[in-house]
């Protein structure tokens, strides 16, 4: 099974967002010596949880810290930005890098109200229209002549350089035909909704026609992963992720606790309910348990690309999660 790595730089209790961005270029260089396919960014805005919100930044640094794996965004958050600055940061990210960069694409806000306004200048969010910007992005990055007058009148540079593969990231039927459409890879964010399916991956399939970015249907599942030797140690590092969905399905949000405060933390019998519940969002177990239910989901939908979002407390578990997953699977 070919495994990737999907990085939020999380902001653990007693770190600072810098420390999160260096952990981030660490566990890039543990993925390139481990054989990871690639590492994605995130973006998130208006938080004091991850330090990910300039994700090309991070993926130009990371592109640069590593040799094989192949690096991008999971992803720009398309609302944000103008098609031509998009296309012009990716193209230049493969000039560096030629054959090693994605770009990936996301519809979500990865923010708050008051970081969606200020992101806009205050002007409305431009919501209606995204499938449109990533079509223009897809045609000013192969250097075509965009139909829409407002960009083709200009051209993207640095030009003719080696193309980025292109990802839509997404959790429902939707998101997974439009990707098709486009000769997009498909990302499908099983720790969003828990709701993958194979209807939803075979209408990307049978939807999907050959680009100039991908020549056959390529399709990664994410997953909230916490794996260690045994299935205990497991549940002690995953508490605090429990624990932070929980607040956060609250409307409160924050740092990640430590997993010796998390043990301490009140719960009533409903909390622990969701937390249940939640565990369809997030595998828990040893790295024996994840890796096999990896491999049964796999062969039951079909995907291509496990992508692994791991966020133990310390550095160390997090790192030691993808070694074992990479000794399971390799």
């Amino acid at each position: 099974m070919k495994l990737s790595i999907l990085d939020q730089a999380p902001i653990t209790k007693g770190n600072t967002a810098a420390d999160a961005l260096i952990k981030a270029e660490e566990l890039a260089v543990l993925g390139d010596e481990l054989g990871y396919e690639r590492m994605w960014m995130a973006e998130h805005h208006g938080t004091s949880a991850y330090a990910s919100s300039a994700p090309e930044i991070t993926a130009a640094h990371l592109a640069a810290k590593t040799k094989n794996i192949r690096i991008g965004t999971g992803g720009v958050m398309m609302m944000h930005y103008s098609p031509l600055k998009l296309a012009e940061v990716f193209k230049t990210l493969s000039a560096f890098a030629p054959g090693r960069i994605d770009f990936g694409m996301g519809r979500a806000p990865g923010g708050d109200q008051f970081s969606i306004y200020a992101l806009s200048e205050g002007r409305p969010p431009m919501v209606h229209n995204m499938y449109e910007k990533f079509d223009t992005a897809l045609q000013l990055i192969n250097d075509e002549v965009p139909e829409i007058e407002l960009y083709n009148r200009t051209i993207a540079t640095p030009s003719n350089v080696v193309l980025p593969e292109s990802w839509l990231l997404g959790s429902s039927g939707n998101s997974a035909v439009e990707a098709g459409r486009r000769g997009a890879g498909y990302s499908f964010a099983q720790f969003f909704n828990g709701q993958l399916s194979k209807p939803i991956l075979d209408a990307y399939k049978n939807n999907f026609e050959p680009s100039a970015f991908m020549e056959k249907p390529e399709i990664t599942v994410s997953y909230m992963v916490t794996a260690a030797d045994t299935k205990e140690e497991a549940e002690f590092e995953a508490k605090p992720q429990d624990i932070w969905r929980l607040q956060f399905m609250k409307g409160r949000s924050g740092q990640l606790l430590t997993p010796e405060e998390a043990q301490d933390f009140p719960l009533t019998e409903m909390d622990r309910i969701k937390i249940h519940e939640g565990r369809k969002l997030h595998l828990v177990g040893s790295a024996k348990e994840v890796a096999a239910q990896l491999q049964d989901e796999q062969i039951k939908y079909g995907f291509d690309e496990a992508m692994i979002c791991s966020i133990p407390h310390s550095q160390e578990a997090r790192l030691n999660v993808y070694k074992l997953l990479a000794k399971e699977l390799f």
